[in-house]
């Protein structure tokens, strides 16, 4: 008589879990403010991760382990952190306009890997997280690898709600949020920036469409600068930083009016969200 091979687990849940956008900030939000009750619950219970950071997704979970109980200590959660090539280059093959790589004047190509090494517990039966430093796991930020392994091997796929920096701001901005794309990091090279700048200018006004960009922190000041500089005096741009936290706010202005403010002064080292249009 023949033993009947056992029937494979069914896929646990790829959960993506928003984090509050204090990360880097000296004063951190209120995290029952940040993130709705589903999200908070549902974090504590997982006990497979794949993180950006796990020193970050740890203090994440400690602040969710404040308001609700953890399903396992902390230190015996499985935390895996996605390659750091995928948080330098992006870990979206191609070589499009949007996510990390794209479009940024700092190489071309995309960080490859095997994503579905990561999904093994998921594959097993277990539901897992995907977490970010800061908002919404694989958007401005590494993780659309996961996600597409997910689907490819069958795992269901559930984004949990919490905050995304680039809609708050477009929200805020005052700009076209019907028509609208993000492009990453502008080049760090100053005549590269400049051209970029201009360009996306150009479409902006030709088009309609709202133009979104990051910068890591400390060159905030510096891009603000070039932005102000090379942008036509009626053009619209706008800045945000710590949204959904105290003090958060969101200056939207023509760049005529920019010009008349003290720019070393205008903006902090949090991060930050740029936009332009008409």
């Amino acid at each position: 008589m023949s033993v009947a091979a056992p029937h494979p687990a069914t896929p646990g849940t790829l959960y993506l879990v928003p984090t509050p956008l204090d990360h880097g900030c000296d004063t951190p939000a209120a995290l029952d403010a940040a993130l709705p009750r589903h999200t908070l619950e549902t974090a504590a219970r997982l006990t497979h991760w794949v993180t950006e950071n796990a020193k970050s997704t740890r203090a994440f979970l400690k602040r969710v382990d404040a308001l609700t109980p953890l399903a396992q200590p902390l230190q015996a959660l499985h935390l895996a952190e996605l390659p750091r090539a995928a948080h330098k280059q992006g870990d979206h093959v191609g070589h499009g306009g949007s996510g990390r790589n794209g479009g940024n004047g700092r190489g071309s190509g995309s960080a490859r890997f095997d994503a579905r090494a990561l999904l093994a517990p998921a594959l097993a039966g277990h539901d897992m997280g995907l977490a970010s430093e800061a908002g919404m796991p694989a958007v401005a930020d590494p993780g659309s690898s996961i996600v597409r392994a997910a689907h490819d091997a069958g795992v269901p796929v559930a984004p949990l709600v919490g905050p995304v920096s680039l809609l708050l701001a477009l929200a805020a901005s005052g700009l076209n949020g019907q028509h609208f794309a993000f492009v990453g990091y502008l080049p760090q090279d100053a005549a590269a920036r400049a051209q970029r700048i201009r360009a996306l200018e150009a479409l902006a006004l030709k088009t309609g469409q709202t133009q979104l960009f990051i910068e890591t922190p400390y060159r905030n000041a510096a891009l603000l600068y070039a932005l102000v500089h090379t942008l036509q005096p009626g053009t619209r741009l706008a800045v945000s930083q710590g949204l959904t936290l105290a003090g958060g706010h969101t200056r939207s202005l023509r760049v005529a009016d920019w010009r008349k403010l003290p720019l070393e002064t205008a903006l902090g080292r949090a991060p930050a969200v740029f936009a332009l249009g008409a």
